[in-house]
């Protein structure tokens, strides 16, 4: 068994995003996205080749927290699924890419973004609910600024809570994967989904070092909150940004995670999904999230634990770090 990890956390870069990350989100709206993506494209060849030995897996990874208890009734491992639905057009594909989950006895969490490109879904999150879906919190503006200023971010922690509230949700995940992990502490939440093992091809690419939840502690007796890095690589990235036809890099990181018993967690986002079978610069086919998950069900039977975000991150406080509140019967 690998060397178990005392604190991913203190692994891992906590700062704010950096000046010229701060600047690129000012300026990103006036540039085209056309030619946007042909530099991420660019750029994104020299960092597979120079990452190849960190990316899509990092077997310095694999190690368990301290005391880990193994997942619940004997899993082998945990596969979560998240959404981030960041346009108008990607609200129209969510019903279909949440009935296709229910054909397969999935379920996901759905992200919406409060003050976004599209005004708040209030029909679509309940029709999501009464599936057994989770709804959460996307950012407050998407717009690569809430980590702008520590008084900035307390002003729209603010807003983000009153979403959350207004919403039931309990989870939130940052736009852009930026983050600060010290300054999440402001928002109600039971767990933040901002981070990942390792992406090198995120604007802040330090990763957490870890395929595991880690728990952000907060100051003195505050329970602070569970982190629930992404493992697998985002859909954006394999099929927009470098290109990919197949979803074998998924296979091959899912294997691997199964393997080491750890957490599979996967970002797909429908604004990028064609129900049509089409495939451009923009969108890639369904079938190849159709087939993964396929593939997840009929290779892992009966073998892992599929829970949404919200009851890993409840479980984990319970079970794995238990925290001063985790006898609360909400949790």
């Amino acid at each position: 068994m690998p060397k178990q990890l005392a604190s991913p956390y203190q692994a891992m870069a906590t700062g704010s995003p950096g000046f010229l990350t701060r600047a690129y989100y000012r300026i990103k709206p006036f540039i085209p996205r056309r030619l946007r993506w042909a530099l991420r494209r660019s750029r994104a060849r020299g960092i597979v080749r120079d990452c190849r030995s960190t990316w899509p897996i990092d077997v310095t990874s694999a190690a368990p927290p301290a005391n880990w208890p193994g997942w619940p009734d004997g899993n082998e491992f945990a596969f979560v699924i998240t959404h981030d639905v960041e346009s108008r057009s990607g609200l129209t594909r969510v019903a279909d890419l949440a009935q296709l989950e229910v054909a397969l006895g999935l379920r996901s969490s759905f992200n919406f973004i409060p003050e976004g490109p599209y005004g708040d879904p209030v029909e679509l999150r309940a029709w999501l609910e009464e599936r057994g879906f989770e709804i959460g919190v996307h950012d407050l503006n998407h717009d690569g600024r809430l980590y702008g200023s520590r008084e900035g971010f307390r002003a729209k922690a603010g807003r983000i809570n009153s979403y959350l509230k207004n919403w039931g949700a309990v989870g939130f995940r940052s736009g852009f994967m930026l983050r600060q992990l010290e300054w999440i502490h402001d928002l109600k939440v039971d767990y933040d989904a901002s981070t990942f093992d390792t992406d090198p091809f995120e604007p802040q690419p330090e990763g957490s070092g870890t395929i595991f939840p880690f728990l952000v502690k907060g100051e003195g007796d505050a329970p602070g909150y569970v982190e629930l890095p992404y493992t697998l690589p985002q859909d954006s990235t394999l099929f927009l940004l470098l290109g990919e036809e197949t979803s074998g890099i998924w296979k091959q990181k899912l294997d691997w995670i199964a393997r080491q018993g750890g957490l599979a967690l996967i970002n797909i986002h429908p604004d990028y999904i064609d129900f049509s079978g089409k495939r451009s610069s923009s969108c890639y086919p369904h079938l190849l999230v159709k087939e993964f998950f396929e593939h997840l069900c009929n290779r892992y039977r009966g073998k892992f634990w599929n829970p949404l975000a919200k009851d890993l991150a409840c479980w984990f406080r319970r079970h794995a770090v238990p925290l001063p509140d985790a006898d609360d019967p909400a949790c």
